[in-house]
């Protein structure tokens, strides 16, 4: 993070404080003298985000899925620390399994995290934001704001929904105080895939383990990275922010290649992906078979 960047004294809300981007934003706006107020469903991990900070701070364990749960975070927060300065709408699930067999249930259960906890992280403070005219909300969306991804139809709609809902809020914002800002962050080395409903994944494996080491393997930013770009985009007043170069690269694929990207995506992917044991098996001939 730029030590220039001047948060000293300023209240940010962080919901996903628990791990991943939450954790690392928290850490650093406390380096930089914020003050917080953090959430999370996980009072594990929210504990211990909490214990390796050293300035003020206020936690609450609660589902963001939760309007009634959140609307008292906020009243909490607000007499805690009176003025809100910017709200990041981080917390995020996702769903892996195709459109036919994800069920109404897991439909729900995401997007009442990834969609709804920001409506509802938005609607909390956004009145106050707009009666003192200044004040930020960061919603967190996803490179797949941008890309339809196989498998992963709940997460995709979600993000692109959020992204929507953000950029219509920014245009609504337009004269005031009080900006709206999307995120989009590429492959991100966080706990996402070890927490996701995860049935199958785009080559119709059920195999979390093989798949999160995958991603480790591609995700090309770090939590402190990525925090440090979303608090850097904040300071500079970007309209939007991308993170990491996957982000950036995928973004402009789908303006010059709006119909036709996932050709070019799915070719990249398969010249990377490295074959499974039952791969290499189903792929020797009956000749190799009989030999061996």
């Amino acid at each position: 993070m730029n030590r220039g960047h001047d948060f000293a004294g300023k209240t940010v809300v962080i919901t996903g404080a628990g791990s991943g981007i939450g954790r690392s934003l928290a850490q650093q706006f406390d380096a930089a003298g914020a003050r917080l107020a953090l959430a999370d469903i996980n009072a594990v991990g929210l504990a211990e985000t909490a214990a390796t900070l050293h300035g003020r701070v206020l936690t609450q364990v609660f589902d963001v899925a939760d309007r009634a749960a959140f609307e008292a975070f906020a009243v909490k927060v607000e007499q805690s620390c009176e003025a809100v300065d910017i709200v990041i709408n981080n917390a995020g699930v996702d769903v892996s399994q195709d459109v036919a067999n994800t069920s109404y249930a897991d439909f729900e259960w995401l997007f009442g995290i990834n969609f709804w906890g920001v409506v509802h992280g938005t609607k909390a403070f956004l009145p106050r934001m707009l009666e003192r005219d200044r004040g930020v909300i960061v919603n967190v969306s996803s490179v797949f704001g941008f890309v339809a991804w196989p498998m992963h139809s709940a997460y995709v709609a979600s993000k692109f929904a959020v992204r929507g809902f953000t950029e219509t809020l920014r245009h609504e914002l337009a004269g005031s105080g009080v900006r709206a800002v999307p995120v989009h962050p590429g492959g991100i080395r966080t706990n996402i895939v070890r927490n996701s409903r995860f049935h199958v994944d785009d080559a119709g494996s059920a195999d979390r383990e093989r798949i999160t080491q995958e991603f480790d393997q591609i995700a090309m930013t770090s939590p402190d990275k990525a925090a440090a770009t979303i608090i850097d985009g904040i300071a500079r007043g970007k309209r939007r922010i991308l993170i990491g170069l996957d982000a950036r690269i995928l973004e402009r694929l789908t303006r010059w290649l709006p119909t036709r990207y996932w050709g070019v995506i799915a070719a990249a992917v398969n010249s990377y992906r490295k074959p499974s044991a039952a791969d290499k098996r189903s792929a020797q001939t009956p000749e190799k078979k009989r030999a061996a």
